[in-house]
């Protein structure tokens, strides 16, 4: 199995800030069939103000299948499979009389009151039971990480040692979630956030040569430390050739991978991370166009603005004005809806 730099993954993932993680047990025998809503619907449910949620799955004993669309995929124990994309989907074993609607069942699960959600569903057969997993996080920044991937990512973690030690983690954020001690929230995002990064590097890891995308360029050890160096220190006056310098190839080399798994220059691509990162700090922040501006890697707030209404098509201050108004109109119907 080959060793592939972690950092740009790393980085990557401190940026995103992945919040907001929530577990609960699902206890089922055969038959059953769980309909599973898309993330963007759980969100009021998890008390996810972020606009992506991911959800995954671990199987810790029995069998049975996910089914995406049309495709289904199996599952065994010590399988994990993640959602990168909020798809609809459904869970079972066995052929089921009825599809229960997870979405109508999650409000039951007190997933917000500092306790561990439990779920018991099927009928008298074969025992199947998981442990789901919500996590949070800004769409627009997790977009390199989770363009191409597939929308049900599965991998398995009983086949070596750090499966084990990864197996203990999910029992540990399980531990933890059901814990109403001070910093338990903390923990489990941290225990979460191992989770998904684990799972992303094993995903990488068994990916077949001639795969294109973020997690394949992350894969190769020049990109991966080119990455890094953008996600690292954004706002450093990087060039073209300091970026190849970084990676140890020519400017010609270091360009040509980067169009191979990534579809654009480098420079390119860190003009969009900057961008991206501004946009979020405008969505989340009260600090001025200038100081975001400078936190991003520009000399002046006109040269900023010129580059966010290229990629964003108006000016940052009337984004934020309806980011913010967008925010406020998306939670007003969900929180009444909460509340009756």
């Amino acid at each position: 199995m080959p060793a592939y730099d972690m950092d740009a993954l790393s980085d990557v993932l401190r940026a995103v800030k992945l919040t907001g993680a929530v577990f609960f047990n699902a206890e089922c025998k055969a038959p059953w069939c769980l309909r599973s809503p898309p993330s963007e619907r759980l969100r009021v449910h998890i008390g996810a103000a972020s606009s992506h949620v991911i959800e995954f799955h671990f199987v810790t004993q029995g069998r049975g299948y996910i089914k995406v669309g049309e495709e289904s995929t199996p599952l065994l124990a010590g399988d994990i499979v993640m959602l990168p994309h909020g798809d609809e989907h459904l869970m079972g074993n066995g052929i089921a009389t009825e599809i229960i609607d997870g979405e109508a069942s999650i409000p039951n699960l007190n997933l917000k009151g500092g306790e561990i959600g439990s779920s018991r569903i099927g009928g008298s057969g074969e025992p199947t039971n998981f442990i789901c997993g919500f996590l949070v996080c800004d769409a627009r920044l997790i977009q390199p990480i989770l363009a191409g991937l597939p929308r049900a990512l599965r991998v398995h973690i009983r086949a070596d040692a750090a499966g084990e030690w990864l197996e203990n983690i999910f029992q540990n954020a399980v531990s933890q979630a059901v814990s109403v001690s001070a910093g338990s929230e903390i923990v489990v995002a941290r225990l979460a956030e191992v989770l998904f990064a684990e799972t992303l590097r094993r995903y990488l890891l068994q990916l077949p040569e001639g795969r294109t995308g973020w997690l394949a360029g992350a894969g190769d050890s020049s990109v991966s430390r080119v990455l890094a160096a953008c996600h690292r220190d954004p706002a450093r006056a990087w060039t073209l050739e300091t970026l190849a310098e970084e990676a140890g190839l020519s400017r010609s080399a270091l360009t040509e991978r980067f169009a191979r798994y990534l579809g654009q220059s480098p420079i390119a691509y860190l003009t969009d991370w900057r961008l991206e990162l501004a946009a979020e700090s405008l969505r989340t922040t009260s600090r001025s166009v200038l100081q975001i501006a400078l936190c991003v890697g520009y000399d002046s707030e006109a040269a900023f603005n010129r580059a966010f209404k290229r990629k964003f098509g108006i000016p940052p201050a009337r984004y934020r004005k309806t980011a913010r108004d967008e925010m406020r109109a998306r939670t007003a119907p969900e929180l009444s809806r909460v509340a009756s």
